[in-house]
């Protein structure tokens, strides 16, 4: 049975490496068969004691998502009684209009290593009604606050508590659900782009509520100036709000989820306000960017439009580009780190090069869909998500930051890489594997005329030898059992085509 060292030294070995080089984590040889795949310990992921029934996961679970939805009926029952039944229908029909994009956007950065479902939902449904319910309260606190203690008129403290109160709270709410996921969900914060993703899911979800209040105050100014439509208020609004500006929530959120996934990766060893800094940075930045924004909504148009210009376009540029070097990042994570694993055997050679190609994945995926079922395809799809997984677990601890539960996390991701190996892998090297080589018959190829110059010696290969490309459909097969039949090719084509 294979064991599965710690990347760490243990008190028997030699001298250990000085702090200021990584060790380097080993690879247990990966098993002749399924048979032999070895099991994690009792006590571990697997066999964990059984809990009281107050300390379920599910129990916490769903308490946390009815909290969550009843802060989203009391949030949607106050901006109805605010503005009105018909304003809140217009305004809920157009402030959904972008939710969708920006959700499919952030949902394909996270394509690589996908978020579990319940992150995903959480951020949204925080941000749509948890951070919407405190900001309302809030700020409407802040601006009395403002007014009873500065003597000023209404119009000053209204626009002192648009650039100043406004900015703190909500982006410290907003930013609540990113500490409470880096704190009870460390391990989910593996890179840049994790920080990127989850702040921008609760930022979607703020500006969505947002929206709703400020669509549904428009709809009824024009309503009460004797519009039986949608006015130019409303359509301002719109243009302003949804068009563009759609990205103005997330952007300033994500500059908190960025800190926090740079706090993730710092090494354990560092000072506490190193490990607290990035967060800290960026919250402050989120909020800076969030108050300039706001103010100049407030002052002339022209002030306005020169701001989106030279400030607002600008920082949305780096932070897309940020994005796509994140995704890009990862893919080459999984390209570099995941050789080591082939090497000892639990992937295929060829398996590195095809988990860091989404296009080869999207082909694997389709490849065993069509011959395998939807079964196979989300084997396929969840033999991608633990091989990036077990990338990142791996580049953390060379890097000098192992999780504490290294090995059994190395462990459990191997075992479940193990599980769908017969599944996944044929359907990725069948993806990978080119495309048929057409060559010409000899009659095919014209002779060279006299006085050419020809680079082609050989007439019948004239593209060079065809045996140089490995037929699209002979890849290998996982090892099977000792009392299990040699597996057919799942994916060979029809014998009648």
């Amino acid at each position: 049975m294979s064991t599965f060292p710690s990347p760490v030294p243990s008190s028997s070995d030699s001298q250990p490496a000085p702090t200021s080089v990584p060790v380097q984590p080993q690879v247990a040889q990966a098993p002749g068969s399924a048979a032999d795949v070895p099991a994690p310990a009792p006590g571990t992921w697997q066999y964990a004691p059984r809990k009281s029934f107050w300390e379920s996961k599910g129990v916490r679970t769903g308490a946390l998502f009815t909290v969550l939805a009843v802060c989203g009926v009391v949030i949607l029952a106050l901006v109805r009684h605010h503005i009105g039944t018909e304003p809140f229908l217009v305004g809920l029909a157009l402030a959904i209009l972008p939710v969708p994009l920006l959700l499919w956007v952030f949902l394909w950065l996270d394509h690589v290593a996908p978020s579990p479902w319940q992150n995903v939902v959480f951020a949204f449904s925080w941000g749509a009604c948890a951070a919407t319910l405190v900001a309302l309260f809030a700020n409407e606190y802040g601006a009395k606050l403002l007014a009873t203690t500065f003597s000023g008129t209404p119009t000053q403290s209204d626009h002192w508590g648009a650039t100043f109160v406004a900015p703190l709270v909500e982006e410290t709410a907003k930013g609540t659900a990113i500490l409470l996921l880096f704190l009870f969900r460390r391990r989910q914060f593996e890179s840049v782009l994790d920080g990127i993703v989850v702040a921008g899911l609760t930022a979607t979800g703020f500006a969505f509520t947002e929206n709703i209040l400020y669509l549904g105050t428009a709809f009824g100014e024009d309503k009460a100036l004797g519009s039986h439509g949608i006015g130019t208020t409303t359509v301002a609004t719109f243009i302003v709000r949804v068009l563009m500006t759609p990205f103005a929530h997330p952007l300033f959120t994500s500059m908190t989820g960025i800190g926090f996934a740079l706090a993730a990766v710092v090494r354990p060893g560092r000072r506490w306000r190193w490990r607290w800094a990035p967060p800290v940075a960026g919250w402050m930045l989120a909020m800076g960017l969030h108050g300039t924004w706001n103010g100049s909504s407030l002052t002339s148009p022209l002030t306005f439009l020169t701001l989106y210009v030279a400030v607002m376009i600008p920082a949305f540029g780096m932070l897309v580009w940020l994005a796509f070097w994140a995704r890009s990042n990862e893919l080459r994570t999984v390209r570099r780190v995941l050789p080591a694993y082939a090497a000892a055997g639990w992937l295929a050679p060829a398996e590195p090069a095809a988990l860091g190609t989404m296009r080869i994945r999207a082909e694997a995926r389709r490849v065993a869909r069509r011959f395998q079922g939807e079964v196979a395809s989300r084997a396929v799809r969840e033999y991608a998500a633990f091989a990036t997984h077990l990338a990142f677990l791996r580049r953390a601890a060379t890097r000098g930051a192992p999780a504490p539960d290294y090995a059994a996390r190395e462990a459990e991701l191997l075992h479940h890489l193990w599980q769908r190996k017969a599944l996944a892998q044929p359907a990725l090297l069948h993806a990978a594997s080119p495309p048929p080589r057409w060559v010409p018959a000899p009659w095919q190829v014209p002779a060279p005329r006299p006085g050419l110059l020809t680079y082609h010696q050989n007439p019948a290969t004239p593209y060079g030898p065809a045996a140089s490309y490995p037929p699209p459909h002979a890849y290998p097969h996982p090892t099977p059992g000792p009392s299990s039949p040699p597996p057919s090719n799942p994916y060979a084509p029809p014998k009648h085509l």
